[in-house]
């Protein structure tokens, strides 16, 4: 059974008898039923009953429900009502608007709004530039989806895309201080999308993209990056390129290896596969093998779109061919950010001693991370219940913190590979190991390091 996770909690409000035992019976059940109970809290006592809020974690909907049948089956006890606390926490979106200034007098509408208003509005006509000292420009990012490839759940659209969207706009304000807004496209078609994304554009400081499937996305940020005066970033891409680079750098150290001399095998040659590839390579990576469904990425392979044209030509130095098993054995690291269960313990003994392996498909890796863990020097996931978890919440705080503070007007692989060595440098000498090769996303110092790093970057060109 997987690990409990606090996704899939549940409070369950139900009565039973004002017994000292009632409530050991109730975490046993849970217990016994492989989940965690996390809270419980009477909320009512009465002389012969009392009623209790147990709240539990489980590992998924059935889960849950089973857990919520073990309470009601305990003898006395009486189900009043199951809640799931992650739709809860759900109900009327996650993110609001809220008002810098005072709106209390005359004096302030006149300010904030007609007619004061209208002489910045005649200032900024007059000196364009204006517009990112004295509107929300200088800190405010759009968060543009088509709904097309949301999490690891597909094409679900843009109403569906909506919850991720807020997410990811609530993680740019808690991070790092940035106003993010959600748009969310009804449309799939790349024309629509570039100048839809072209006409709101003035009012924010940087575009993110997210959740557009490949090969879609990278046409749209090709575009966009050509069109548009301010910085486009596509987070499943470049975000998740610069946490693996980051996690990359240290898990070398731990094993004493150095990035030239590794022999690198990834899984995946879509949009996050495709960028890793490029920035590994920018960081100075020499041998590195892309495999996607089809077998390993080369020049003689038919069949290849330009995507995967352009990989085969900054790739595979050896013109190597066959599958993604054959081209593992040997290699020093494995990076995946494909589709779960594709490899087994097996394969990951074939690797050379010291190996490191990054299984990042999620909710389920490539390789059961226990299994990589008999054989590897260091494992991480996408997950936050593993150790060494690959988040892109690492970066693109710090990143578009860094952007905005400098008025960049575009993003590229160098900033990219600043930022990741940032990230990876948070992690101090004394604290680096095996099963801690990134900070925590908590670590206040990760934004601050990453921004920073992006800002120095910036501003050499700008003078």
């Amino acid at each position: 059974m997987a690990i409990p996770s606090a996704s899939y909690s549940i409070t369950v409000r139900l009565e039973v008898p004002a017994d000292p035992a009632s409530v050991g019976r109730l975490t046993t059940a849970v217990g016994t039923a492989g989940g965690a109970v996390t809270a419980l809290d009477v909320t009512e006592s009465h002389p012969d009953r009392i009623v209790v809020d147990v709240t539990c974690a489980a590992s998924d909907q059935e889960h849950s429900e089973r857990l919520t049948d073990a309470l009601r089956d305990i003898e006395g006890v009486v189900i009043r009502k199951v809640s799931d606390r992650t739709f809860l926490l759900h109900l009327g979106g996650k993110i609001e608007v809220r008002s810098k200034v005072p709106l209390r007098t005359r004096d302030d509408l006149s300010m904030a709004y007609t007619p004061g208003v209208a002489r910045v509005c005649l200032a900024i006509a007059r000196q364009p530039d204006d517009v990112r000292r004295l509107t929300v420009k200088r800190n405010s990012v759009a968060v543009v989806t088509d709904g097309s490839a949301v999490l690891g759940l597909g094409n679900l659209g843009p109403s569906a895309a909506l919850p991720v969207m807020e997410g990811k706009a609530a993680l740019f304000k808690r991070f790092a201080d940035i106003d993010a807004w959600p748009i969310c496209l009804d449309t799939q078609d790349v024309d629509e999308i570039v100048r839809t994304v072209q006409l709101v554009a003035p009012v924010f400081g940087g575009i993110n993209l997210e959740d557009i499937a490949a090969p879609r996305c990278f046409e749209v940020e090709r575009r966009l990056r050509e069109l548009l005066d301010i910085p486009v970033f596509h987070d499943d891409q470049h975000g998740t390129a610069i946490v693996v680079l980051a996690a990359l750098t240290n898990a070398l150290r731990v094993v004493g290896k150095q990035l030239p001399d590794v022999r690198i095998v990834l899984s995946g040659a879509g949009a996050a596969g495709s960028a890793i590839a490029r920035l590994l390579l920018t960081a100075g990576a020499h041998d590195l093998v892309v495999a996607d469904v089809g077998g390993v990425v080369h020049a003689g392979r038919p069949g290849l779109d330009h995507n995967l044209e352009e990989l085969a030509r900054i790739t595979n130095p050896r013109g190597s061919a066959g599958t993604l098993r054959e081209a593992l054995a040997g290699a020093d690291v494995f990076v995946g950010v494909s589709a779960p269960g594709i490899l087994d313990g097996d394969d990951i003994a074939t690797m050379a001693p010291g190996a490191i392996v990054f299984a990042l498909a999620n909710p389920d890796p490539e390789v059961d991370p226990a299994q990589a863990r008999l054989s590897a020097a260091v494992v991480a996931t996408g997950r936050s219940d593993e150790p060494n978890q690959i988040n892109n919440v690492l970066a693109f705080p710090g990143v578009f913190r860094g952007l905005l503070d400098s008025g960049a007007r575009h993003v590229d692989l160098a900033m990219e590979a600043a930022a990741a060595r940032a990230l990876a440098d948070v992690v101090r000498p004394e604290q680096l190991n095996a099963a801690f090769i990134v900070p925590s996303v908590f670590d206040p110092a990760v934004p601050a390091a990453v921004a920073e790093a992006v800002r120095t970057s910036v501003e050499p060109r700008r003078t």
